[in-house]
C-alpha cells in the first residue's frame, strides 16, 4: 500500500459581494510573499492546492492575462518539489463580465483553462472549480455572494453552470495534457432530524451529492432528483451532463465539525439564529454533534458513504477546525489517524490536506464583511507567519513522530460537553497526586488560589487539557527542593507559573518579600523547568515601563520601572524569558468574571450604592480580559512560543474612562465617576501615565464587553441576594 500522502492548501477565495471582489491572499499577505513557498514545502508536504483564478489572472473579459504572480510561485514550487493542484475558481462567480447564472460562464471557464495549461502543460492535478454545491447555495440559495439570488431554481442554475465550467476546463486541460486529474472538491456532511423533519433532512442527504453525481454521469431519468429539476426546465441542460460526463479521479472530502446538522421542529429549544423554515414547517438548524446523544458519525461516516458511492479514491481536502490550538491539534490528528484506520478496511483515501494554511479570514462573516481571524498552521495575525503547534504535528504526522501531550485527550466534539441543547455540569478540576500518573504528563499550574490560576483551571476543563492546580503548601516556590520534587514526581509537559505578589502598594514598603515571589522564585522554578527540558510560562506586567512612549508599548521597548513590583517582574523578565521554553506575557489590568478583587468590581460595589467613584483620568492603561488571556497564552504556549509576548486589550483609555465604560455597561450612571488626578488617590506606588500595551508579534484579545457583561451580571445576583 503506497503511503498516506500530505497535502497542502492555503485558503484563497476570490469571492464577489456586490460590486466587490474579497480576495483571502490579500487579507493573510499571501499575495506578497513568495517565500510562503518555502514555509510549505519545509513541512514536507507532497502537493499543494495553488490557486491561478480566474478572477485575478484576467479579471476582465479583453484584459491580457497577468501570469507574474503564479509563474513565480509555480517555478518555487517545482523546484521544491511540491506537485501542484491548480484551482481555477475559489467559491467565486468569475470575472466581473460574467457569473454562475451566466450561459458564457462554462465557455469562458474553459477558454481560460486552456490558457493555464497551454501555460503550465506539467501540471497534472486539477480542480477547476472549488466547492460547487457549497458555492451554489451560498450565491443562488442564500444570497450571501454574487448574483445574490435566493430561490431554488438559481440555486439548481449555479450548479449547472460549474458542473459545465468544470467539463469544459477539464476537456481543455486534457486536450493539452492527457494525463490531467479532475480532484473534485465538496463539503459532506449528513443531516439528521426529528421524525417531523424527516422529509426535509432526506431531501438534504441527496441533495448533498449532486455535484458529484453530475460530474460522474448518474443524474439520468431514473436519479431522484431528475424530475424536481426537469419541473424547473433544466432537463436539456441535465441530459447534456449526462451524455458528456466528467467523472472526477479523486473524490475530494471537505469535512467540518459543522458539516453535520441536525433539523428539530421544536424551535423553542434552540436560538434564534438557528431558526429556519422550509415553507411548511419551522425548524432549528443546529450542529449534530452539538444536539444529538450518541454524535454522528462524522468524519468516518462520510468518508465511508462517499467510498461506497463512488468507489473512487478519496482525499480529504481540506481539514481545519476553527478553535482552540489544542482542539485544532485534536481534529488533524483525528482526521489523519480516520484516514489511516480506513485505508486498513481497504477505503482507497489518497492523502490528508492541511487546509488553511495561513489560516483563514472573514469566515464568520461568510465572506461578506470583514470578521475574524482563525490561525492555521501558520499565524499570520501580525503579518509575517508565525509557525504554530500545527506545524510540527503535520510535520510528524507521515512519520509518526511523537504528538503534543494535549493531543491525547479528546476532543470537545467527543466529550459530554460537546451538548448544548441539556445543561451539563462541568467536571471537577483535575486534583492528580503524583501517583496517579498515567504516563502522559499534565499541565502543571502553579498558584491554585489567585486570579489567574483559577483561570487557568477553569480554561483546561473546558478545553479538556488534563492539568494539576498547586496550591503552595504542596508546591512553595521559594523551596527549591519541592519544585524538583513536583516537576520530577508530575512529569509536565509545561508549567504555568501563576503565582506572584500582586500588591503593588504594599510592595513599596515590602520590596524583600515581593522580589523574593515575583523574581528570585520564578526564576528558581524558570531555572528548574529548563534544566528539565520542560517550557515554563510565567507572568509580567505593564507596570515594568515608565510611562514616557506616546504610542503602545511593543515586546522589544526596554523596560524602565517607577516602582518595586515593576523591578520585581522587570528582573524576573530577564532571566525566565532567555531560558530555553520560557516564555513571558506582559498583560495590564485585567480582570475575570469570578473576581471579585479588581477594578471593576470595586467600581461595580460604589456605582450600584449610587456613591461617587474616583478614577484616575490621567493614566493610561489597556484593561484585559482574563478568560481571553489565559486562552491565547495557551494557545501560544501550545505552540512553543518563547520570549516576551504582550497579551492586553485592544482600547487603550484612562482609569475614569475604563469606569465609565463598566457604568454604561451595568446601567448605572457615569456621571457618578469622578475623573481624578492619579496622585490625589493615596497611593504608594507610582504608576505610569501611560502603560498601554500593543504588541509587534501577535494581535491584540480584543474588546471587553463578554467578560465585564459577565461580571456585571454576578455582581447583580451578589447585590440582589446581600439586599
Amino acid at each position: 500500500m503506497k503511503p498516506l500522502n500530505f497535502w497542502g492548501g492555503v485558503e484563497c477565495t476570490v469571492n464577489r459581494v456586490g460590486d466587490d471582489y474579497l480576495d483571502q491572499m490579500r487579507r493573510s499577505g499571501h499575495q506578497d510573499r513568495l517565500d510562503d513557498i518555502d514555509l510549505f514545502a519545509d513541512l514536507g508536504l507532497t502537493a499543494l492546492r495553488f490557486p491561478v483564478l480566474w478572477e485575478r489572472v484576467r479579471p476582465a473579459d479583453r484584459t491580457e492575462p497577468d501570469w507574474s504572480w503564479s509563474d513565480a510561485r509555480l517555478d518555487r514550487l517545482s523546484a521544491r518539489g511540491v506537485r501542484p493542484i491548480v484551482g481555477l475558481v475559489h467559491h467565486g462567480s468569475g470575472p466581473a463580465h460574467t457569473s454562475l447564472l451566466d450561459d458564457g460562464f462554462a465557455a469562458g471557464l474553459g477558454n481560460f483553462a486552456a490558457e493555464v495549461a497551454e501555460r503550465y502543460p506539467w501540471v497534472v492535478d486539477w480542480t477547476p472549480v472549488n466547492e460547487p454545491l457549497t458555492t451554489a447555495r451560498f450565491s443562488g440559495l442564500y444570497g450571501h455572494w454574487y448574483p445574490h439570488h435566493r430561490d431554488e431554481r438559481s440555486f439548481w442554475r449555479a450548479l449547472l453552470t460549474q458542473v459545465d465550467g468544470t467539463r469544459a476546463a477539464m476537456k481543455a486541460v486534457r486536450r493539452i495534457n492527457r494525463r490531467a486529474r479532475l480532484i473534485q472538491t465538496d463539503d459532506l456532511g449528513r443531516t439528521y432530524a426529528t421524525v417531523r423533519m424527516a422529509q426535509q433532512a432526506a431531501f438534504d442527504n441527496l441533495r448533498r451529492w449532486a455535484g458529484w453525481d453530475l460530474l460522474f454521469g448518474r443524474v439520468t431519468p431514473h436519479h431522484p432528483l431528475w424530475a424536481r429539476l426537469d419541473r424547473m426546465g433544466l432537463g436539456d441542460r441535465l441530459r447534456a451532463i449526462a451524455d458528456d460526463p466528467c467523472p472526477p479521479d479523486v473524490v475530494g472530502v471537505n469535512h467540518y465539525l459543522t458539516s453535520d446538522r441536525f433539523l428539530d421542529h421544536r424551535v423553542e429549544r434552540y436560538p434564534v439564529h438557528t431558526h429556519g423554515s422550509n415553507d411548511q414547517i419551522a425548524y432549528a438548524d443546529t450542529e449534530a454533534v452539538r444536539a444529538l446523544d450518541p454524535p454522528p458519525a462524522g468524519l468516518a461516516g462520510v468518508l465511508r458513504e462517499a467510498w461506497q458511492r463512488y468507489g473512487t479514491p478519496i482525499a480529504l481536502t481540506e481539514v481545519h477546525n476553527g478553535c482552540t490550538r489544542e482542539e485544532q491539534l485534536r481534529w488533524v490528528a483525528e482526521a489523519w489517524d480516520t484516514a489511516s484506520a480506513l485505508r486498513e478496511e481497504g477505503i482507497a483515501i489518497e492523502a490528508v490536506t492541511a487546509w488553511a494554511l495561513l489560516g483563514s479570514h472573514d469566515w464568520n462573516k461568510l465572506l461578506t464583511a470583514p470578521g475574524l481571524y482563525e490561525p492555521g498552521v501558520f499565524d499570520v495575525g501580525k503579518g509575517a507567519p508565525r509557525s504554530t503547534a500545527l506545524a510540527t504535528l503535520w510535520r510528524g504526522l507521515p512519520t509518526g513522530a511523537a504528538r503534543h501531550p494535549v493531543v491525547a485527550a479528546p476532543g470537545w466534539w467527543r466529550r459530554p460537553d460537546r451538548l448544548t441543547h441539556v445543561p451539563l455540569s462541568r467536571p471537577a478540576p483535575a486534583t492528580r497526586t503524583p501517583e496517579e500518573q498515567d504516563g502522559t504528563g499534565p499541565l502543571l499550574i502553579c498558584g491554585a488560589s489567585g486570579t489567574l490560576g483559577q483561570a487557568f483551571a477553569q480554561a483546561c476543563v473546558a478545553r479538556g487539557i488534563d492539568h494539576v492546580v498547586t496550591r503552595r503548601d504542596a508546591l512553595d516556590l521559594e523551596r527549591p527542593d519541592r519544585i524538583a520534587a513536583a516537576l520530577d514526581a508530575y512529569r509536565p509537559w509545561g508549567v504555568v507559573n501563576a503565582t506572584g505578589w500582586v500588591r503593588v502598594d504594599e510592595a513599596e514598603t515590602e520590596e524583600a518579600a515581593c522580589r523574593r515571589i515575583n523574581t528570585e522564585a520564578a526564576i528558581t522554578l524558570g531555572r528548574a523547568c529548563a534544566g528539565r527540558g520542560i517550557p515554563c510560562l510565567s507572568f509580567s506586567s505593564d507596570l515594568v515601563f515608565d510611562g514616557s512612549a506616546t504610542r503602545p508599548y511593543v515586546e522589544s521597548d526596554a523596560p524602565r520601572p517607577l516602582n518595586a513590583y515593576g523591578s520585581s517582574k522587570a528582573a524576573m523578565e530577564q532571566v525566565c524569558s532567555v531560558l530555553p521554553g520560557g516564555m513571558v506575557v506582559r498583560t495590564a489590568a485585567f480582570f475575570a468574571p469570578f473576581d471579585t478583587q479588581n477594578f471593576v468590581w470595586a467600581a461595580l460595589d460604589a456605582l450600584a450604592a449610587n456613591r461617587p467613584f474616583a478614577a484616575a483620568g490621567d493614566q493610561i492603561v489597556t484593561p484585559s480580559s482574563v478568560p481571553a488571556l489565559v486562552d491565547a497564552a495557551l494557545d501560544l504556549f501550545i505552540d512553543g512560543a518563547e520570549g516576551i509576548w504582550h497579551l492586553a486589550g485592544e482600547t487603550a483609555v484612562s482609569w475614569a474612562a475604563f469606569a465609565r465604560h463598566v457604568a454604561a455597561a451595568a446601567g448605572y450612571d457615569p456621571d457618578l465617576v469622578q475623573t481624578v488626578p492619579g496622585a490625589t488617590l493615596g497611593l504608594k506606588a507610582v504608576r505610569p501615565a501611560y502603560a498601554a500595551l500593543g504588541s509587534e508579534r501577535t494581535i491584540s484579545l480584543g474588546g471587553l464587553g463578554e467578560t465585564i457583561g459577565a461580571l456585571v451580571e454576578r455582581h447583580r445576583r451578589r447585590t440582589a441576594r446581600a439586599a
